[in-house]
């Protein structure tokens, strides 16, 4: 069968990465087109993965750009398929349910968050996508018809234990491991859904590091400019080896959704400040469900910094955090397991999915 991939974000190389290198392994012909954004390139050029970036001038984050960037992509996606002639499309992408519906190639569209997070994403491609999966814990709105639901996170293609086990020696290339160490991530929250979404200003980061650094050493991951104050805790980790360098470490703080979610994932109790909180499904259920981290709105401060200090004088913590993380796996599948199966075997996996959705407890 040959596959095209479509990825346009970073988070998109983790969670299709071993879905590709499974189905190579498995001779089927496998297809990855990319565009421009942030450091999706340089993790495909690090995997070794080949690829064909359609779009390497990439896009500007406001609506005239999105459309016109949406038009050139399609386009060029629609003349890439008629002269490759893919059997299947594949991705978290606009363009794969356009072009797919044009030439009449099935598209399966790949996303966990909820419909009305995304409104314009979803009113972009879910109408002419074959199947979307999606979390079950998503709301999916009126396409909830042509979604098949499963139980696990996509973080968990990635950083499910029979994906990835963490591994000190690569954290140890970049920090030591004898002393506790936090982890704060700033995002950029530019794109056209974070409109109106504020996260973690210089104040509060400052005051952050004011109250974690007599507990241990605090570093920065940051999409955004620093200030002078901040920079020194900035630490730059490769793409590739950065969950190794998080599963080590005693908390996150961040307003990232992504890396909240990849955090509880691994165990590692987790805060996330913006406005998003109360929004997301998956994150929600991994909050309250699980109670594997918090969400907090950017208008309760106080609350941000009570429940970091109730978090660092627990003092069974990582011991309570790896066993909520024990439960919430023993309820999900290896997403990763299922994405391969039910891509090598489609359209009859669809069908058997839909026929039967505890078929998916297969994939343990």
């Amino acid at each position: 069968m040959k596959i095209l991939f479509h990825l346009g974000h970073p988070a998109h190389f983790h969670l299709l990465k071993n879905v590709i290198s499974s189905l190579i392994d498995r001779k089927h012909q496998v297809i990855i087109l990319i565009k421009r954004k942030d450091i999706l390139q340089n993790l495909l050029e690090e995997s070794l993965f080949e690829f064909i970036n359609i779009m390497p001038d990439g896009r500007k984050d406001n609506k005239i750009s999105i459309a016109f960037g949406q038009i050139r992509q399609d386009l060029k996606l629609f003349l890439f398929c008629l002269k490759n002639k893919p059997d299947m499309l594949v991705g978290t992408s606009v363009a794969i349910s356009h072009v797919g519906k044009v030439l009449n190639i099935p598209s399966v569209n790949l996303n966990e968050d909820d419909a009305d997070v995304v409104p314009l994403y979803a009113k972009l491609a879910y109408p002419w996508a074959t199947h979307i999966l999606s979390p079950r814990v998503c709301r999916m709105g009126k396409w909830i018809d042509k979604t098949i639901n499963y139980e696990s996170y996509h973080e968990l293609a990635y950083l499910h234990p029979n994906n990835f086990i963490p591994q000190k020696e690569i954290a140890k290339k970049y920090l030591s491991l004898e002393k506790p160490y936090f982890i704060l991530r700033f995002a950029k929250l530019r794109a056209h859904h974070d409109t109106g979404i504020n996260g973690i200003s210089d104040e509060i980061a400052a005051k952050l590091i004011e109250l974690l650094s007599p507990f241990g050493r605090v570093y920065i991951t940051s999409e955004r400019k620093l200030n002078a104050g901040l920079e020194p805790y900035r630490i730059q980790i490769k793409p590739i080896d950065i969950h190794h360098v998080m599963a080590f470490a005693k908390i996150y703080i961040g307003d990232s959704q992504t890396m909240a979610a990849e955090s509880g994932v691994l165990g590692v109790p987790f805060i996330r400040f913006n406005d998003f909180v109360g929004r997301i499904g998956y994150l929600e259920e991994l909050e309250t469900k699980y109670q594997l981290g918090f969400g907090i709105k950017t208008n309760e401060m106080k609350k941000l910094f009570s429940t970091l200090e109730d978090l660092i004088k627990n003092e069974n913590l990582d011991a309570v955090y790896k066993e909520r993380r024990l439960k919430m796996l023993s309820e999900k599948i290896d997403y990763n397991a299922l994405l391969v199966w039910f891509l090598e075997n489609y359209p009859q996996s669809a069908g058997i999915m839909i026929k039967d959705p505890d078929y998916q407890q297969n994939f343990k």
